[in-house]
């Protein structure tokens, strides 16, 4: 089987439609372990997401047991470990929270968050309440490259933050109620559990101090106490259980499941890619969009050989391992399909390659992460929030 070089890679962004692989996953603890999707509220009780899907014109059963949105945070963290184990560079934004305080509370544990773990990556809040040289982002140089990238005009992500125009990103968080340019995700990955089985999750807790439920508790804003007054501002009598005290009696919950198989699919649409353009000072150029292209798609590929180096403990019980080898396919327009292999290593030597391609282009490319530092009011809110959870206070995700 060919191993993909950068010449393959430049083909298949050229013209080709995708880059998938299907890989076959089985449960660590073998054929018949139980386990554990996501669960999802529905009615109040937490579920599994079901749902039949077509395989060779047969229905079968199958559960959600990692969603797209699941699988780019998991490959951009990989990429992440790659980068803070130097053995790959991506620019990257970061807000670096070391030294800061808030009278006595210290937010330098937080370290710095970087555009390749923010929920809404390079235009997240945390990026725009943050400051470049004292200056709010948004209002630098910079940061208003970002604010007026679209998909004709991608140079400054690329050159900021390349993962975002791999795994999608949009402007939704400042001003003009999100009518920022959306950036499609360019992989989708996902991964199901096929001919699923629900199952059963047992529950039960043996108190070794035997404390009794009829035990009169109150709890309110000073904690919980044996009175009212114990208890504090708006103190209600609860049962022991509720402050983690005495038995809790066994329960069975429609948790759980076994499947045949899972499936691994990652597809990377080359179209996509397409229509990104990368000017420079208002100039277009075909080299020039055809070698960032290449990096990004070279960046999906290593974020995926990634994923597999980390491995698939996607949560509690639900360790998956690889049920034998799978290779990358091409698929051109025409539905034929041309297979290839790819490792992590290989996956980063044509990383690296196409990033040297693109700079001989006259491509901007960052060498080092541009650093924020977040504004003062990022600051008090945070602090303020770690005070409250100190204190006790319930979080109230709610409306009024």
């Amino acid at each position: 089987m060919p191993v993909f070089d950068l010449a393959g890679l430049r083909d298949a962004v050229r013209e080709d439609a995708a880059v998938r692989r299907i890989r076959r996953l089985a449960p660590a603890g073998g054929p018949g372990d139980k386990v554990f999707p996501p669960t999802y509220p529905d009615n109040g009780g937490p579920t599994h997401v079901f749902e039949e899907r077509m395989f060779g014109g047969e229905r079968k059963s199958c559960v959600l047991l990692d969603s797209v949105q699941s699988q780019a945070n998991r490959m951009e963290l990989a990429l992440r470990e790659l980068l803070r184990g130097d053995e790959v560079w991506i620019p990257h934004v970061l807000t670096d929270f070391g030294g800061q305080k808030d009278g006595e509370v210290d937010l330098s544990d937080i370290g710095a968050v970087t555009s390749l773990e923010a929920p809404h990556r390079v235009f997240d809040a945390i990026f725009r309440d943050s400051l470049l040289s004292g200056t709010p982002f948004w209002h630098s140089a910079e940061g208003r490259r970002l604010v007026a990238a679209k998909p004709d005009n991608a140079t400054a992500i690329f050159e900021l933050s390349p993962t975002a125009l791999v795994f999608g990103c949009w402007h939704s968080t400042g001003q003009g109620g999100g009518l920022g340019a959306k950036f499609p995700r360019a992989i989708v990955s996902e991964i199901v559990g096929v001919d699923a089985v629900p199952g059963k999750r047992t529950g039960s807790r043996i108190d070794p101090l035997q404390i009794r439920r009829e035990v009169e508790i109150y709890k309110g804003a000073a904690g919980w106490g044996l009175t009212k007054e114990e208890g504090g501002e708006k103190a209600k009598r609860v049962r022991p259980s509720e402050v983690n005290h005495g038995n809790i009696a066994p329960t069975i919950e429609g948790l759980g499941v076994t499947v045949d198989h899972a499936l691994h699919t990652v597809v990377i649409s080359l179209p996509t890619l397409r229509r990104l353009r990368f000017p420079i000072d208002g100039e277009n150029g075909a080299e020039r969009d055809e070698a960032a292209r290449c990096v990004l798609a070279a960046l999906a590929l290593l974020a995926v050989t990634a994923q597999d180096r980390a491995g698939y403990n996607l949560r509690s019980r639900c360790d998956l391992v690889s049920d034998g080898a799978a290779s990358f396919e091409i698929l051109d327009a025409d539905g034929g399909v041309r297979e290839f292999s790819l490792d992590l290593e290989a996956a980063r030597a044509l990383y690296d390659e196409a990033v040297e391609a693109a700079k001989e282009t006259g491509l901007p490319w960052r060498d080092e992460p541009l650093r924020l530092a977040p504004q003062p009011k990022l600051v008090r809110i945070v602090a303020e929030s770690r005070r409250r959870a100190l204190a006790g206070e319930a979080a109230d995700e709610g409306g009024e």
